[in-house]
């Protein structure tokens, strides 16, 4: 079995990356509305890697980043294909050195980089979800650029993948973190978890295509990263606490779910996806 290759949001997590989070730094800065409780903030995120291991997850558990509040979200600063890292460029000016450390710590782990983003353009990989194996979905907004897709698509192509690119609306600005994985979270072919007031009309449509059972989720759940629900395997799911109505939705569609209480990793507004950097599915 490889031990590393990614073309799906959905398949069986086999073997993923954790960061430690940091517990100093400028949390101001990195739009934290207060500084996690440091003791607190470790023993959640030792708790879900304890989670993710008892899932049947290989978890490479990788040390914090000094000062770095946000780099325990390791979705973000590169993306993992079939065929190895793409190095990402975030533009959230505390996370610019994120994507170099990251690339070097994969490469130890025996991933190779197949292409890193240049010049103009910026993206995070919470913009970038697969729909199917061949199909990689691309979102614009304001974390994510239209060059970056341009140098996305040029790199996936080597692979047989074709982009499709989703327009993220205006919403809260330039200073809201709203990723294209903040509104969708795919957990099987057939179930999409969904916050519809943000979903770009053409993503909604193309879900409708695919015959995907939208669950959606209400204002009050998303601010408590409802929609941010990471697919295990099809039948198996992690959520945070506090969106007990999409929990029962998954339930009712035949997806087990585990729950986890991430109080002070939410304060980053990250959620399970966030930090979490898929290495293996398949």
């Amino acid at each position: 079995m490889s031990s590393y290759g990614v073309r799906s949001m959905t398949a069986p997590l086999h073997r993923a990356a954790l960061r430690v989070p940091a517990t100093t730094g400028d949390f101001t800065a990195a739009g934290w509305p207060e500084e996690p409780d440091p003791t607190l903030l470790l023993a959640e995120h030792l708790a879900y890697a304890e989670v993710l291991r008892g899932l049947g997850v290989e978890v490479e558990m990788l040390e914090a980043m000094s000062d770095a509040v946000d780099a325990t979200f390791a979705y973000d600063p590169v993306f993992v294909t079939g065929s190895g890292v793409i190095v990402l460029r975030p533009i959230k000016p505390v996370r610019t050195g994120e994507p170099p450390v990251l690339a070097r710590e994969l490469e130890a782990l025996g991933l190779p980089i197949i292409g890193a983003l240049s010049g103009s353009a910026h993206a995070d990989g919470g913009d970038l979800m697969w729909l199917d194996e061949e199909t990689l979905a691309l979102g614009r907004g304001y974390r994510t650029n239209a060059e970056a897709h341009r140098q996305i698509t040029e790199v996936v192509a080597a692979e047989g993948v074709r982009t499709v690119s989703f327009d993220l609306p205006h919403a809260g600005g330039r200073s809201e973190v709203l990723h294209l994985m903040s509104v969708v979270s795919l957990v099987n072919d057939q179930v999409a978890v969904v916050y519809e007031p943000l979903t770009p009309v053409a993503l909604m449509e193309a879900l409708e295509g695919r015959g995907i059972h939208r669950i959606p989720v209400s204002a009050e759940e998303y601010d408590l990263l409802g929609s941010n629900v990471l697919a295990v395997d099809p039948d198996h799911a992690v959520i945070f606490a506090g969106a007990p109505a999409v929990v029962a939705g998954l339930e009712e569609a035949g997806v087990e779910v585990t729950v986890v209480r991430a109080d002070q990793i939410a304060l980053g507004t990250g959620g399970p996806t966030c930090l979490t950097r898929p290495l293996h599915r398949g």
